[in-house]
C-alpha cells in the first residue's frame, strides 16, 4: 500500500467546507493544514473510527483558523491500492 498526496489551495473562508467534502469522499489518511509558507498549523489524523461527535472539537478548531488566516493550502494524504 502506498500514499498519495494532494494538495489544494484555498481561501480561509472555504476551510471547513472543503474538509468536510474530503471526509465524505472517503479514502483519507491525514489532513493537512498549511499557511502560503509551508508552515504547517494542524495535522489531522484520519482513522476509520473518527466519526460524529469525534469530529466537533475539529470544526471549532478550522472554523477559528479560517477566520484568521486568509489563504491555505490543504495537502490530503491518501491511502492507494497498487
Amino acid at each position: 500500500m502506498t500514499h498519495e498526496k494532494t494538495e489544494f489551495k484555498i481561501k480561509g473562508e472555504e476551510l471547513v467546507n472543503k474538509i468536510k467534502q474530503l471526509i465524505h469522499e472517503g479514502n483519507i489518511r491525514r489532513v493537512i493544514i498549511k499557511d502560503n509558507e509551508g508552515l504547517v498549523f494542524m495535522e489531522i489524523p484520519l482513522t476509520v473510527g473518527i466519526v460524529g461527535t469525534a469530529l466537533v472539537p475539529i470544526w471549532a478548531a478550522l472554523g477559528a483558523l479560517a477566520a484568521l488566516v486568509a489563504d491555505l493550502t490543504i495537502e490530503v494524504v491518501k491511502k492507494s491500492e497498487e
